[in-house]
């Protein structure tokens, strides 16, 4: 039982660590993440109109994009889908802002980019340098929305689960020596 005890503790004490070294002195540990490739849509301005139209503009690249990340068996694939498709993520943007009556543009470009820390359901993504679509509505001076292209955490359908190794070692320790 002694032995349990203390190696529970070892475990607390180094997920502990983990865990504030990632916020050590009030500042997130800035990261370089390859594994992820991001979309960021930004808006005109905060005004309603700029707004809604780029709610409206980041769903169709989702539904754009989807099918292309969804035949990709690796990032590279992905990246290289995504990067072949700058020109008609902007072509669809812009139909809409001119569908709206818009009288900006778009401008998209794939380029690595400081993203702050986010959580996704069950999976954070630490604050870092992501490649990522960027995709400026106008000025883009307004509030942004932002997502994972690849692995597709923001086009799920609800059939990928993402898994944590730590938290299936925990569950697993929970469920081998009671709750």
């Amino acid at each position: 039982m002694k032995k349990i005890c203390i190696t529970l503790a070892t475990i607390f004490i180094i997920l502990l660590t983990a865990g504030c070294d990632a916020l050590a002195f009030g500042t997130e540990k800035e990261e370089r993440t390859e594994e992820y490739i991001r979309i960021h849509v930004r808006a005109n301005s905060d005004d309603e109109k700029d707004q809604s139209v780029k709610y409206e503009i980041k769903d169709a690249i989702v539904s754009a994009l989807t099918p292309l990340v969804a035949k990709c068996k690796s990032r590279e694939d992905a990246f290289d889908a995504i990067k072949k498709s700058e020109k008609l993520i902007e072509e669809t943007a812009d139909k809409i802002l001119a569908e709206r009556g818009f009288s900006y543009t778009s401008a998209v470009k794939v380029e690595n980019e400081k993203f702050p820390t986010r959580v996704y359901d069950d999976v954070t993504l630490p604050c870092g340098y992501y490649d990522a679509v960027i995709v400026e509505l106008g000025k883009a001076e307004g509030k942004n929305w932002w997502c994972v292209v690849y692995p597709p955490l923001c086009f799920t359908n609800g059939d990928v689960k993402y898994k944590s190794k730590i938290a299936e070692i925990i569950k697993e320790f929970k469920d081998k020596f009671g709750k």
